[in-house]
C-alpha cells in the first residue's frame, strides 16, 4: 500500500471558521482511489493509533499562520505521517484502514512482499500446488448449428 497527500484545499463554512482539506491518495493493489480529511479528523486518529501501536510524530496541532507555506510544511508532515505508520507495521489496526477507506489488505508478510526474488523463490515454489485446468474445446459464446440428436461438450477438465 503506498499513501500520497498530493494536494489540500481551503474551504469556506458558513457554520464554522474556514479550514484545509487534504487530499489523500490510496494505492493498494493496483487501484488508486481518494479520501479527502481535515487535520481534526487526523489528530483524532493518532490519538487512537496510539493505544495500539508506536505512532510517529504527527505536525503541531496549532498552526498560527494560514498561509500556503506553512500548510505545505504541514501537508508534507502529515503525508510522512501516513508513510511512516505504514512502513512502520507488519499488520495495520483496522482504524488506520479505515481512516483510509480501505476495505481490504493483502496478507502477504512483509518479508515475502519486499524480498527479493531469490530469497523467496525456494519458499515460494514450495506452497504451489497443482489446480486443474480448465479447456473449451469450442468458443461457448458461439452456439453450434441445431442438428438434431447433435451434442456438444464445450469443457474437459485436465488434471
Amino acid at each position: 500500500m503506498e499513501v500520497y497527500i498530493p494536494s489540500f484545499r481551503y474551504e469556506e463554512s458558513e457554520l464554522e471558521r474556514g479550514y484545509t482539506v487534504f487530499k489523500i491518495e490510496v494505492l493498494m493493489s493496483g487501484r488508486k482511489h481518494f479520501v479527502e480529511k481535515r487535520y481534526s479528523e487526523f489528530h483524532a486518529l493518532h490519538k487512537k493509533l496510539k493505544k495500539f501501536i508506536r505512532t510517529p510524530e504527527i505536525p503541531s496541532k496549532h498552526v498560527r499562520n494560514w498561509v500556503p507555506k506553512v500548510l505545505e510544511q504541514r501537508r508534507q508532515g502529515l503525508e510522512l505521517y501516513l508513510q511512516t505508520v505504514i512502513l512502520e507495521n507488519e499488520e495495520l489496526p483496522k482504524i488506520f484502514l479505515d481512516f483510509l477507506n480501505v476495505r481490504h489488505v493483502p496478507t502477504l508478510p512483509k518479508a515475502e512482499s519486499c524480498g527479493s526474488f531469490d530469497e523467496t523463490e525456494s519458499e515460494e515454489s514450495s506452497k504451489l500446488s497443482h489446480q486443474p485446468v480448465l479447456l473449451f474445446l469450442r468458443d461457448p459464446y458461439v452456439l453450434p448449428k441445431a442438428n438434431g440428436n447433435q451434442t456438444c461438450h464445450l469443457l474437459t477438465a485436465l488434471y
